[in-house]
């Protein structure tokens, strides 16, 4: 597996002060991607211990909520694969800390069992996540004003919640930054 690049301090991609992850290749390729680089799967550095070792330096202030995964697609098989085993350290030596990861794929068709994304490695790897960002970005329905997602059709998804009650089960974020935009779109 390769990388793009390691945030050490993103606000952007979740809640908090972050640690964020740009994995290497997307077959998604959509139209108008703030990263088409991105979408090849060579692009950037090989992911070798020595960089898991940086990113689990990186993430030991107190001050850092978790981290977020994206690219590319985290959830292409060839990355979900160099991924497990990393993100299963990461669980392990910060417990209390959030992992998001980014996805243009859908959690009940693309990674659900049967589907076109789902690999040996897909249900382990979706236990470590507390956050999913679901969905193709589609430019058509571009939102600047949306909290951590780009278009209209993507999901803020809580996998807790999700798994407990077999249904998905959406962030309140989606409806607090959409409710105050409808409030006072002038504002924001």
């Amino acid at each position: 597996m390769y990388y793009s690049g390691i945030k050490a301090f993103s606000t952007e991609n979740g809640p908090g002060v972050r640690v964020s992850l740009f994995v290497s290749g997307c077959r998604n390729r959509c139209k108008g991607c703030f990263q088409p680089d991105t979408w090849d799967f060579c692009h950037g550095e090989k992911f070798t211990e020595e960089t898991e070792e940086q990113i689990l330096e990186q993430l030991k202030p107190s001050y850092i909520s978790g981290l977020t995964l994206l690219g590319g697609d985290p959830f292409e098989p060839e990355n979900q694969e160099g991924l497990i085993r990393f993100v299963r350290k990461v669980k392990q030596t910060y417990p209390g800390q959030t992992i998001w990861a980014f996805t243009g794929y859908l959690l009940e068709t693309d990674l659900a069992e049967g589907g076109k994304k789902y690999t040996a490695y897909t249900e382990e790897l979706l236990g470590y996540i507390d956050v999913l960002v679901d969905g193709p970005f589609i430019e058509e329905q571009k939102n600047l004003m949306l909290s951590f997602r780009g278009s209209e059709n993507q999901r803020i998804i809580l996998m807790d919640e999700t798994r407990r009650t077999g249904q998905v089960v959406l962030s309140p974020l989606m409806r607090e930054r959409l409710a105050s935009v409808a409030e006072d779109p002038v504002e924001n």
